[in-house]
């Protein structure tokens, strides 16, 4: 009777493959098949791990350092079995691929300078990882756990990555994706993109991170045209304070060309999506849950936003469009859902202060919104001087302190109020304003007046 070998590696697989070819076993199929379904022919066996070990006490970045030389020297991918490993300082060399068992393989930083970090690679590839920051502290030459820096394709998928000093990933001018992950407990940012090149960050789970969510930014104002979807950000911090540069689920900043589609963001210190001087921004189809300042905004230098089909609930503003003075203009705001806001911010209020639904200024469209639960304005229209071509139709405005503040400082631009409905707004539903005075009745029913910046029409106070 023959005896079956218990284990079949790679060199075993071939003598018997060498054996049955000269038997005729090869002749039938069937059989090869059998022995193919046992056996992972795609790269990575114990050889190629260069003598690592899994749950070994010792710290093994030398031998992780040359095991992923190796591999990348040979185009392979460096295949690691479920355990633990403890490195340091390990330099991802072009051609990098790293896979693991998910949820089983795990990297812990040992915390003498960077974890992982590679430099003006053509792709690197890290998938199927838990990669472990432990909370130790990371050298002044990297910012992220994961430090990727002009690397053309980086590729990161289905990995965690949790406990980072500072942000969990960063990518400074790279392309390719981050798809799948979970990033947590990070003390700066989830992930920190910038001066990216074509980057799609999709479908991640970021959480519970001290400062940021997602951030894609630049040096200086320019094409980047990052796509972020389907990710779900939540429990987003601002420990290190200020009045909107931390504490964002997702932030924009002088990045152009970015999308920001289908993403779910809850419980941000400040706004779950902050666009700074981003322009021909595109914020559609999101979901920005109890926001602690403005839920969406886009301010200061940007031309172009599109801010459609996105359900706010909860927040001071549900949404900003503003900074005229400094050049923000030129936005379609259309299909938006805000509900739920509140006069109570992260700091005292300043200028038209907070429960406010909506914030616009200057060469826009407004149309088809629903604004409900607003406790001082459902509509703030321009700031003293700063109001030009603003077309505010075919919306809905109920529940709130009041209706639209319309400025009638003099030099205020155009602006055209037509077949809105107003109900339930107690402080009046269309009011001139200079600045936070209000100057006038309700124009809703005694008509623009002297006001020849203003066209009202067809509109409705139930």
């Amino acid at each position: 009777m023959s005896t079956i070998h218990p284990v079949l590696n790679r060199r075993r697989l071939l003598a018997l493959l060498t054996g049955a070819a000269a038997s005729g076993f090869l002749a039938r199929p069937s059989g090869a098949d059998q022995l193919f379904a046992q056996v992972d022919l795609r790269g990575g066996h114990d050889a190629d791990l260069r003598g690592l070990l899994p749950d070994a006490i010792d710290d093994q970045s030398r031998l992780f350092q040359r095991a992923i030389d190796a591999a990348a020297a040979e185009d392979r991918v460096l295949r690691l079995p479920p355990g633990s490993f403890v490195i340091s300082n390990i330099d991802l060399p072009d051609g990098a691929r790293i896979a693991g068992v998910a949820g089983a393989t795990r990297l812990i930083y040992g915390g003498r300078g960077h974890f992982l970090l590679s430099e003006g690679a053509r792709r690197i590839e890290l998938a199927g990882l838990v990669l472990d920051g432990a909370n130790q502290r990371l050298g002044a030459h990297v910012s992220g756990l994961v430090h990727l820096s002009g690397v053309a394709e980086a590729v990161i998928d289905d990995v965690t990555i949790a406990g980072a000093d500072g942000h969990g990933v960063t990518l400074e001018a790279c392309g390719g994706r981050i798809s799948g992950c979970e990033i947590f407990g990070a003390r700066l940012a989830g992930i920190y993109a910038v001066e990216s090149r074509g980057l799609a960050i999709t479908r991640n789970t970021v959480r519970d991170c001290a400062n940021g969510g997602i951030l894609v930014h630049r040096w200086s104002p320019g094409e980047d045209a990052t796509l972020i979807d389907g990710n779900r950000v939540m429990r987003i911090s601002a420990r290190a304070g200020g009045t909107g540069q931390n504490g964002n689920g997702i932030n924009v900043f002088r990045a152009g060309n970015v999308m920001v589609t289908n993403n779910h963001v809850s419980d941000c210190a400040f706004s779950a999506i902050r666009a700074n001087s981003a322009s021909n921004i595109q914020i559609v189809s999101n979901q920005a849950i109890r926001s602690g300042e403005t839920a969406i905004y886009a301010e200061f230098s940007f031309e172009g936003a599109v801010i459609a089909s996105n359900l706010i609930d909860g927040g001071t503003v549900g949404i900003s469009v503003a900074n005229f003075n400094e050049g923000g203009r030129l936005a379609a705001v259309t299909g938006n859902v805000i509900r739920n806001l509140t006069i109570q911010g992260p700091y005292p209020a300043e200028y038209a202060g907070f429960g406010i639904g909506m914030a616009i200024e200057a060469d826009a469209a407004v149309s088809g919104n629903v604004i409900e639960g607003a406790p001082q304005w459902g509509v703030l229209m321009g700031w003293g001087p700063f109001l030009r071509a603003v077309n505010f139709s075919s919306n809905t405005i109920r529940q709130c302190g009041a209706g639209i503040a319309v400025s009638v400082v003099e030099g205020a631009g155009s602006a055209l109020i037509a077949s809105n409905l107003f109900d339930a707004v107690p402080g009046g539903a269309i009011l001139g304003c200079r600045w936070t005075e209000v100057v006038t009745g309700d124009l809703a029913r005694d008509g623009a007046g002297k006001f020849r910046h203003l066209t009202l029409d067809r509109n409705v106070v139930a």
